[in-house]
């Protein structure tokens, strides 16, 4: 998912992807899939202004926000997805920053209808538990090729601010007391965000990658707004069973209490720096 304050639009390589589920094979099973995002900023009007050099600059700077690299492990009930981490691209350390507005673990359970996905802020850690994302998708008749699978088209809408809870935006901060009338008919309007998911029945598990969920089989790729992931690698029962473990660490929270909690401290620090000038 990505932040408000920059916007990305994403390019993936073609996926090569190994194992594929018998049809003898029982429910005990389980699974790894890689998924990775290449992207490319967009600056807008800002990017107008600036030479190529400038540009190049901020792409290498932001290389490790821009390409990014995740695995989900599953079963027929839960799922783990993780974000690898990388080394900054200029300090050689990690995104420290960039971390307080990244989608942290992430762990699913279909069964339960929960997630519980870690977050931190700031250097606190969050345990941010909830319901799994309402999805209603509407399927498809399409189909696609990704790696050895065939995949079906299914395709959904969903509030923008609900596929970026984990993240910040300046535009959550009007106050109500500042609206107009004008504003008030416009608060009904809620932003969406369209979203194109491909799945495949080949693997009958009900996974997929960030939030998304609920489709008759693994979701090999997903698009929302500029933004896609896709798989390139999938491991069907891994020689070594792997542990599927749900983050434990951190200050319990529901997704609304985690938003206002982000608001209001990015609020006190532009405060703060504001009465420092």
């Amino acid at each position: 998912m990505i932040p408000y304050f920059y916007k990305i639009i994403c390019f993936l390589s073609i996926p090569f992807i190994f194992g594929s589920i018998p049809e003898s094979e029982t429910n005990d099973f389980q699974g790894q899939a890689v998924y990775i995002s290449k992207s490319r900023l967009e600056l807008g009007r800002w990017g107008a202004r600036m030479s190529e050099a400038q540009k190049k600059d901020i792409a290498i700077r932001l290389k490790n926000r821009l390409e990014k690299e995740f695995t989900l492990t599953f079963d027929k009930e839960a799922s783990l997805f993780v974000e690898e981490e990388q080394l900054d691209a200029i300090s050689g350390a990690t995104d420290s920053w960039g971390k307080n507005f990244s989608a942290g673990e992430n762990y699913k359970n279909v069964k339960n209808n929960s997630q519980i996905q870690q977050q931190e802020f700031y250097g606190k850690k969050f345990l941010i538990k909830d319901i799994l994302q309402p999805i209603d998708w509407t399927l498809g008749s399409a189909t696609k090729k990704i790696g050895n699978y065939t995949c079906y088209k299914a395709t959904t809408f969903i509030p923008t601010d609900d596929l970026l809870w984990y993240s910040f935006s300046w535009s959550r901060m009007r106050k109500p007391e500042d609206a107009t009338e004008s504003d008030e008919v416009s608060e009904t309007q809620v932003e969406v965000t369209q979203v194109e998911a491909w799945y495949t029945p080949q693997i009958p598990v009900r996974h997929g990658p960030s939030d998304y969920w609920g489709l008759p089989g693994l979701i090999l790729e997903v698009s929302a707004g500029e933004t896609t992931m896709l798989c390139t690698k999938i491991v069907l029962n891994p020689n070594e069973k792997i542990e599927i473990k749900a983050p434990r660490k951190g200050d319990v929270l529901a997704k609304a209490e985690y938003q206002d909690l982000i608001q209001n401290k990015m609020l006190e620090f532009r405060n703060n720096r504001m009465r420092r000038r």
